[in-house]
């Protein structure tokens, strides 16, 4: 299971990596949404009943779940998975984990994650696993990180006539008609719930990632803080591996746009502790949860089991 982002993603598998089903539903953590348990046992039970299986069958279960990040959260965490019956081996791991076994399998790299949140985790060669929150570190890359920015930003003057079809843009997505109008729906708080006002601001980062390609200093300039950031993040973890070149992936609908793609690669092939290689991930995120589900069995990643398992387009980034 992968609970990254805005859904929740349950995929069954057999034990032969044949996918049985596989269900969205909403988030999965208490931080975007208060219904997260029901969505991720609604997604459970659902998937199973879709494969013909019921919780006696489940053998072994992996949930990737965005904000475990630390041993407090399991007490939230913890019940997401409790359903009457499903007594199986379990592992509660933060997304992060589960998208990196998808993108790298069983290899060292770093996984640059920015989508609707922020991370940046690598596991090297003696397979220490470091997050850069380790470090103290945050890359304020997410998408309503992007949005907040741009929008204080254009509330501060910090614009040009490269930036008017951004600004109309802007003012177009909260119903405005002016910059004035918009420093008053700023005073009022924007949106009065913060999950929900956060989930606005995300929707409006797609305007900001496009605004960049087509030359908005503005845009450019959030965008360009945020490749910053997040290459001071893979720099230090880089720092930690033996090797002279490190393989990095790049999950998430931010960091996956066409302008910080493109940044990225530029940045990365100057990189200054280690030469780095953007490579493609081999699966997605929940199928990265399928595999660690497996090793729990012990049951090893061969290729007519990866072969299996890539034959359900949802197993494919």
């Amino acid at each position: 299971m992968d609970g990254g982002g805005t859904h929740t993603r349950v995929m069954a598998v057999d034990l032969a990596g044949h996918v049985l089903s596989y269900v969205e539903k909403g988030a999965s953590s208490i931080h975007k949404d208060l219904h997260a348990r029901e969505n991720v046992q609604g997604a459970i039970e659902e998937a199973l009943q879709q494969a013909g299986r019921n919780v006696k069958h489940v053998q072994a279960l992996t949930a990737g779940i965005a904000g475990l990040d630390s041993k407090a959260d399991l007490e939230w965490v913890c019940p997401l998975t409790a359903i009457e019956g499903l007594d199986c081996l379990k592992q509660h791991v933060n997304d992060a984990v589960v998208a990196h076994s998808g993108a790298l399998l069983t290899e060292p790299g770093i996984i640059v994650i920015a989508g609707t949140g922020s991370i940046i985790y690598a596991v090297n060669e003696e397979g220490q696993q470091i997050r850069n929150y380790d470090l103290h570190h945050y890359a304020a890359s997410a998408a309503r990180f992007l949005a907040y920015e741009t929008t204080f930003e254009l509330l501060s003057g910090n614009i040009d006539a490269s930036d008017h079809d951004l600004v109309s843009d802007i003012l177009m997505f909260w119903e405005l008609s002016t910059v004035k109008e918009l420093s008053q729906l700023a005073l009022q708080g924007f949106v009065d719930d913060q999950r929900e006002r956060n989930r606005k601001f995300a929707q409006l980062a797609p305007l900001i990632t496009k605004a960049a390609v087509q030359s908005s200093n503005l845009a450019k300039f959030v965008c360009d803080r945020a490749v910053h950031q997040i290459m001071v993040g893979v720099e230090m973890l880089a720092s930690y591996f033996t090797n002279a070149e490190v393989n990095v992936f790049l999950i998430g609908s931010v960091v996956n746009s066409d302008y910080l793609q493109l940044r990225l690669a530029s940045q990365m092939s100057n990189g200054n502790n280690k030469k780095y290689r953007l490579t493609k991930p081999a699966f997605s995120p929940v199928a990265g949860a399928v595999l660690l589900a497996l090793k729990q069995l012990n049951i090893p990643i061969e290729q007519d089991l990866s072969h299996n398992l890539s034959q359900h387009p949802r197993s494919l980034n």
